[in-house]
């Protein structure tokens, strides 16, 4: 059964999107690294099939921005000759999320377009729960609706089914297919 998982972005990372115009560009392609500030999808456990929400927080709301179904994993280094023609021009357009040390690539087919303004409501907040081996746990300094601290974001993390599902339902006909 495929996971779910979050990925936090800073606040610098959406704005530098918003600026170079990636608003409303179908996501294709993530990369992950060793450390918090650009952490690793392998070591969280992320296989093909799986989709990842990157979220944003900002003045005490969570943002989920987008989905991407995960088709391949690749190491960064063996980018340049495993991938096509058109994914290699996918990299060098998605190049802006490469914020740091970069250890891997994943690519989707087209995800939902990169969105800034839809906002977790309070209650989805208050509820969002994710799993790990030891558990399941609920997202930490949630009052009131309110987000007051992005620490339980920071890091990839595998949401529970059922926030996974609100997720989805927020990102909505967003992530459906193109229509042809």
């Amino acid at each position: 059964m495929a996971d779910s998982y979050t990925t936090l972005w800073t606040d610098a990372l959406c704005r530098e999107l918003k600026r170079s115009g990636h608003e409303g560009v179908r996501l294709t392609m993530l990369f992950g690294g060793p450390f918090g500030s650009l952490p690793s999808f392998r070591r969280a456990g992320l296989r093909p099939g799986d989709t990842v929400f990157p979220v944003r927080a900002h003045r005490t709301r969570l943002h989920v921005l987008g989905a991407m179904e995960v088709s391949r994993v690749l190491p960064y280094e063996e980018a340049g000759t495993e991938l096509h023609d058109d994914d290699y021009a996918k990299l060098l357009y998605w190049r802006v999320l490469k914020t740091g040390a970069v250890t891997e690539v994943l690519l989707g087919p087209p995800g939902s377009p990169l969105s800034f303004d839809t906002v977790v409501p309070g209650d989805v907040l208050e509820r969002l729960t994710f799993t790990s081996r030891r558990g399941e746990r609920r997202l930490s300094h949630v009052e009131d609706g309110r987000l007051l601290r992005s620490a339980g974001l920071q890091g990839v993390y595998r949401l529970a089914p059922g926030s996974a599902a609100e997720l989805r339902r927020l990102v909505g006909e967003r992530f459906a297919p193109p229509r042809v």
